[in-house]
């Protein structure tokens, strides 16, 4: 299996990183923030537009509970990895939605799902697109937690290897 190498001129281990995304996770991040925004600047993407790109992604696509927003940042992610420019491409394209579909399943081995309601155990879609307020009781009884760092745990893997300075 072939790796994406990203140059990293930061001495930042593969475990830091993906406590980095759990930490932002219980900082506030929605869980597809979490993930990319902490692989972002490996891509040369600021904070802010990692933050803004992956904002309607929590929650399943805004709340939706569709697609677990920890699965749309490994998408979009290997994307910026291994992604084609030209839309022509057809091959490349190709390359792409395979190693995406790589990734996803390893997700899904581990995690059951790659449907944000089935991970939470909820039946139907969330009606309503105001985000839950973060206290220590919603951290309690949400296991996003874990999905931020199974996200961060194959993408380290599988996809992304940190350079680190000797």
């Amino acid at each position: 299996m072939e790796s994406h190498e990203i140059e990293n001129d930061k001495k930042i281990s593969e475990h830091s990183r993906k406590e980095q995304a759990v930490e932002a996770f219980f900082g506030g991040c929605n869980c597809a923030q979490a993930v990319f925004v902490t692989y972002a600047d490996l891509f040369g993407i600021d904070r802010q537009t990692a933050m803004n790109l992956t904002n309607s992604m929590g929650g399943g696509i805004s709340r939706l509970r569709e697609v677990c927003g920890t699965v749309s940042a490994i998408a979009l992610l290997t994307g910026l990895a291994e992604g084609a420019v030209d839309p022509q491409d057809l091959q490349a394209r190709e390359k792409v939605y395979g190693r995406t579909r790589e990734l996803l399943s390893l997700f899904e081995e581990e995690n059951g799902s790659l449907i944000c309601r089935e991970l939470l155990g909820k039946a139907g879609r969330e009606m309503s697109s105001m985000p839950s307020e973060r206290t220590p009781e919603y951290y309690k009884k949400r296991p996003c937690a874990k999905y931020v760092a199974s996200a961060a745990k194959i993408l380290e893997e599988n996809l992304i290897t940190i350079k680190q300075e000797t």
